[in-house]
């Protein structure tokens, strides 16, 4: 299993892309061979919330 920490930021981008037109977090997580629950850490904003789907940087979240 690949871990969240070895994830470019242009994988983050994809993902909330991906999150974003209503892929399944599973389908992704499969995708990234990564756990079910990073994917909702990135969907929440519990993780890379400084990071927005069109790639610019988000003011104040760091």
């Amino acid at each position: 299993m690949c871990s969240i920490h070895e994830l470019s930021r242009k994988d983050i981008v994809r993902i909330k892309k991906r999150l974003k037109r209503g892929d399944h977090q599973h389908d992704i997580a499969a995708d990234y061979n990564l756990n079910q629950g990073r994917i909702s850490e990135i969907n929440t904003g519990k993780r890379f919330k400084d990071i927005s789907p069109d790639g610019n940087e988000q003011p104040g979240l760091f």
